[in-house]
C-alpha cells in the first residue's frame, strides 16, 4: 500500500478545555473553515458543560460557521478504540484563570494555547458579546498561523517548538 505524501494528508486536531462549551468549540469551528479540508477538527472537555455556550453559538452563526453537530462532550470519546487518531492536541484553557487543563495521553503533537474563558466573564450583555468576540479573534489569529505552517516540511522538534511558541505569543489584538 502506498503511503500518502505528508502534504496530501488530512490531519486530525483535537482542542481540549475543561468545559468544552466556548473556546474549544470556537476553535473547532474556526479550524474547520480555515483548514480547507486539510484538517478534521474536534473539541472536547475533561468536565464537559453539557451544552455549547449560547454566546459562542450565536457568534459562530453570525460569522457563518457551520454549527450543526457542535456539542459539549467528554474527551473520553476520543480515547476509545475506533476513535480518530489525533495528530495534534491543543489545550485552550487559561492557566491564569486557575483552571485545570486536561493532559492528552499518547503520541500526538501537543501544545498549550491559553485563552481567557469568555464564559466566565461577568458583565452586561454587550460586554459579554464583546468578550466572546475578542477571544474568537485571538483563537482565529492563532489558528490562521497554525494552518499556514509547512507541516510536511518541518521536523518534529521544529514543529513542536513552533507550536509551543504560538501558545506564548500574544496576538496584536489581544488586550489585557
Amino acid at each position: 500500500m502506498e503511503k500518502t505524501p505528508a502534504r496530501d494528508r488530512t490531519y486530525n486536531v483535537l482542542f481540549l478545555c475543561t468545559g468544552n462549551s466556548a473556546r474549544s468549540v470556537m476553535a473547532e469551528a474556526i479550524l474547520e473553515r480555515l483548514g480547507e479540508g486539510r484538517f478534521n477538527a474536534y473539541s472536547a472537555g475533561s468536565h464537559p458543560a453539557g451544552a455549547v455556550n449560547p454566546y459562542a453559538l450565536d457568534l459562530l452563526k453570525r460569522f457563518n460557521h457551520k454549527t450543526e453537530g457542535l456539542r459539549s462532550k467528554s474527551w473520553d470519546e476520543f480515547a476509545v478504540p475506533g476513535a480518530p487518531k489525533m495528530d495534534f492536541v491543543f489545550t485552550v484553557c487559561d492557566n491564569a484563570a486557575g483552571e485545570v487543563c486536561p493532559i492528552w495521553p499518547g503520541q500526538p503533537m501537543s501544545a498549550h494555547w491559553p485563552f481567557a474563558d469568555p464564559a466566565a466573564f461577568e458583565g452586561s450583555e454587550a460586554e459579554k458579546r464583546a468578550c466572546f468576540a475578542e477571544v474568537y479573534g485571538q483563537i482565529h489569529n492563532r489558528i490562521s498561523i497554525f494552518v499556514s505552517l509547512p507541516l510536511a516540511s518541518l521536523g518534529r522538534i521544529a514543529l513542536k517548538a513552533r507550536l509551543d511558541q504560538l501558545g506564548k505569543e500574544e496576538s496584536k489584538e489581544e488586550v489585557s
